[in-house]
């Protein structure tokens, strides 16, 4: 195993965790940023405001980005698993 497949396999890891990650991340922050710009605009600061309408916001989006995430991080595996099994790893 060189360099430059050791650089390979860490940039798809990280290439997967972003994939995996961003549309929960992007989802809270638009629902955070919504939220804050509603509470600025009516000056209601109520805290559980902030939290309920984004976790739920969150498992939402978490439900239907499952397959994303499961594909991508499947693809990952069988890459690392299918370069431990030819012996270059």
């Amino acid at each position: 195993m060189t360099e430059a497949d050791a650089y390979d396999i860490l940039s798809d890891t990280i290439l997967a965790v972003l994939i995996g990650s961003a549309p929960i991340l992007g989802v809270a922050l638009v629902v955070g940023l919504i939220i804050a710009f509603f509470q600025a605009l009516t000056q209601i600061q109520e805290m559980t405001l902030t939290f309920v309408p984004k976790i739920a916001a969150i498992f939402v989006v978490l439900l239907i980005a499952t397959p994303l995430i499961y594909s991508t991080v499947k693809g990952l595996s069988d890459k690392v698993f299918d370069l431990i099994a030819s012996g270059s790893v």
